[in-house]
């Protein structure tokens, strides 16, 4: 997913925790959802597009399990 995508994309939920910001993003046309985690103090970052049969709040709330999971499979 590309940066410039993210940016055309709504902020529909976010959240800051120890440094890491993390957004649930969604773009009406076409139709997508995805999380983007941003480390302030490292400045690294990472975006998952949520797929189909995937629970969006789940991606956001567990997106370091789900980028976990997707790296290894």
């Amino acid at each position: 997913m590309t940066s410039q995508l993210l940016e055309t994309m709504r902020e529909l939920h976010s959240r800051t925790v120890d440094g890491i910001h993390v957004r649930l993003l969604w773009r009406p046309d076409p139709d997508l959802l995805a999380v983007a985690v941003t480390d302030a103090r490292s400045g690294a970052s990472f975006a998952l597009d949520v797929r189909d049969g995937e629970r969006a709040m789940d991606v956001f709330r567990h997106p370091f399990a789900y980028h976990a999971w997707r790296c290894t499979t």
